[in-house]
């Protein structure tokens, strides 16, 4: 039986509404995890799917209020000031405030030590706080940015150190940044996303900045507080969907909770925010840039709006419950035997630690998520052997974070060892990974893939955007019969070369049942019927995890891989040429970024030739021998 789907880059949930009324998280079960999780008859036709906004939450889970309430945001949308709707013909009470949050969330213990220490630890980079330029004319890299400007810090400092501690640190840097940034909407500090998320940390952690005897800075922090929010106010609803968006509406949410005479600016809020939830989330529950990084972040904010509603007495929209435990098993789709994360659109391995602390604090517990259609990423347990597979478009331009050409990539691991990785890392250059090297960390040959005539299978653009390439992957999962126990086959296609070149690259993967074996097959098919003369050249890369050593077999066809604890794979070459000639086995330089951004010197398996232009095969096999 097998599972048969084409996925373009978004997909509309058609039956969400039962499937998120209905089902709680999936609590965590003794048993062995399902290798099929849909089954459809193969001689069906491919599903069709319409490539419009994804999930759609907001018909889902509506906001259920009454005529008063709809009045009210209505009002308040249109201009009338809060305290005029929640207490009319009365002054409006003095800026503060209102309840102390206690999240579950907890930050980076190293960098909240680092802050004490005078410098922020970025991507592995020490920068000191007395030379941070906090002007909108200053340039720093976007990872550095987002630290400086959504005050993500305040929650590394907060568990540094207790309070008092840490409060004089959070205070030199709150002043620096003010000082800077004295005019709303002016430079970098004022995208949507980082403004956003600096109100909803500035509230969360509101003793860390407010409790100190400087009695100036205070003032000056409340005038902020409320400027920012009276900004999101305007600018979130006409901020494109995505992260950005989900965090300035949840910025506004937070300032109605928190703030006095809130009331209309969180019913304003909440309605923008299930919208921008729905726009943002795949009916799989991946995030629709299909960054795991950003599907960690929307747990994480998630979770500290949840704690908000806590501190206020507010019950929070059911909505947002859901959500957060739609977005936990998709991530968790993604960690491998060491409980980091894979290498996916530009991110770095992230540390077990860190995710495990977001998955915890979140309170949901439940099972990874084997095919998700919509986020694209399929996943395959056997033994002890884990398989990431990418058979989805890249995010839409709209959608992309930091969009990387990585279609028909995988990542290979065994328990703890990683034996194939992308990569990744280009998300956080700009820290110990040099700026200049992030864009080559986003092309095809970053990936464990194929890879035609040196071009990418999607364009890769500046500033993280993507152009034209891969539009539609068609895939199918089935279970065939193995050696001894089944084996699970998926197989894929994508069409990013068939406009240049009238090649479609078609990649077959299957785990045996017992773990032990990975059966590759690479097909290039002529997109059109009558294919094209000449030949083309190829490579077929295998990134290899840290401290796999590599030797090569004498005819050169190949490679005993050796994994730091003793484990032992064998790479070999398939004995089929068809398509093509002179194909050769080397041993290439590589590099991965770990999830601290830090640079580590690895090697690559790659195979390359020339194959010809009316297609070609090439097969290959990974084997356990020890």
């Amino acid at each position: 039986m097998a599972t048969l789907l084409r996925t373009p880059a978004g997909r509309r949930a058609d039956a969400l509404v039962e499937r998120v009324a209905d089902s709680p998280a999936l609590l965590l079960a003794d048993r062995p995890e399902p290798a099929v999780t849909q089954r459809a008859d193969p001689s069906a036709e491919p599903l069709a799917e319409e490539p419009s906004r994804a999930l759609a939450l907001s018909d889902a889970i509506a906001i259920r209020s009454g005529p008063g309430e709809a009045l009210i945001r209505l009002a308040y949308r249109l201009g009338v000031p809060g305290h005029a709707l929640a207490m009319p013909f009365r002054r409006p009470p003095p800026l503060r405030v209102l309840a102390t949050v206690d999240s579950p969330n907890r930050g980076d213990r190293a960098a909240g030590t680092a802050l004490r220490a005078g410098h922020f630890l970025v991507h592995g980079a020490r920068l000191p706080i007395a030379s941070i330029d906090f002007a909108p004319a200053a340039r720093h890299a976007p990872g550095v940015e987002r630290v400086l400007h959504s005050f993500s810090w305040l929650a590394d400092l907060a568990a540094s150190a207790p309070r008092a501690d840490g409060s004089a640190v959070a205070e030199r840097i709150t002043g620096q940044w003010l000082h800077g940034n004295r005019e709303p909407g002016k430079g970098q500090a004022w995208d949507v996303e980082f403004a956003g998320l600096r109100l909803v940390a500035w509230l969360v952690h509101a003793p860390l900045v407010l409790a100190g005897n400087d009695k100036g800075l205070k003032s000056r922090v409340l005038a902020a507080i409320a400027d920012t929010a009276a900004w999101l106010d305007r600018k979130a609803p006409r901020e494109s969907a995505g992260f950005g968006q989900v965090a300035g509406w949840a910025g506004i949410v937070a300032a109605g909770l928190l703030l006095p005479n809130g009331r209309p600016r969180r019913l304003f809020g909440e309605a923008g925010l299930v919208k921008a939830l729905g726009d943002m989330v795949g009916e799989d529950g991946g995030v629709l840039s299909r960054c795991p990084a950003a599907q960690l972040d929307a747990i994480r904010l998630l979770t500290d709006l949840i704690a908000c509603y806590d501190a206020a007495g507010i019950t929070p929209p059911a909505a947002l419950a859901v959500m957060r435990e739609l977005l936990v098993p998709p991530l968790l789709a993604l960690r491998h035997g060491d409980g980091m994360l894979g290498s996916w659109q530009g991110q770095g391995a992230i540390c077990a630690d860190r995710v495990n602390a977001v998955i915890e604090a979140s309170g949901v517990r439940t099972r990874p998520l084997v095919t998700t259609a919509s986020w694209g990423y399929q996943r395959v347990k056997t033994g002890e052997t884990l398989l990431q597979f990418d058979t989805a478009p890249p995010p839409r331009a709209r959608h992309a974070r930091v969009g990387c050409a990585s279609t028909l990539a995988f990542e290979l691991s065994d328990g703890p060892q990683r034996i194939i990785v992308n990569c990744g890392g280009a998300a956080l250059a700009g820290g110990q990974v040099p700026a200049r090297i992030g864009q080559g960390l986003r092309a095809t040959a970053a990936f464990s893939t194929l890879v035609l005539d040196n071009a990418n299978s999607t364009a890769v653009l500046l500033n993280g955007q993507l152009g034209k390439g891969v539009e539609t992957v068609e895939v199918e999962r089935r279970i065939v019969a193995g050696k001894g126990r089944e084996a699970t086959r998926i197989e894929a296609a994508h069409d990013g070369y068939a406009s240049r070149y009238g090649l479609t690259h078609q990649r077959i993967l299957t785990l045996a049942g017992d773990g032990t074996e990975l059966a590759g097959e690479d097909i290039l098919v002529p997109s059109t019927k009558t294919g094209k003369r000449g030949k083309i050249g190829f490579a077929l890369r295998f990134h290899l995890g840290r401290g796999v050593e590599v030797q090569l077999s004498p005819d050169k066809r190949g490679a005993s891989l050796l994994l730091p604890d003793g484990r032992l794979w064998q790479f070999r070459l398939g004995g089929d040429r068809a398509g093509a000639d002179a194909i050769t086995l080397s041993a290439e330089d590589s590099l991965w970024v770990d999830g601290e951004g830090r640079p580590h010197a690895t090697e690559q398996l790659v195979i390359e030739g020339l194959a010809l232009r009316s297609g070609g095969q090439f097969s290959w096999r990974l084997r356990k021998t020890g």
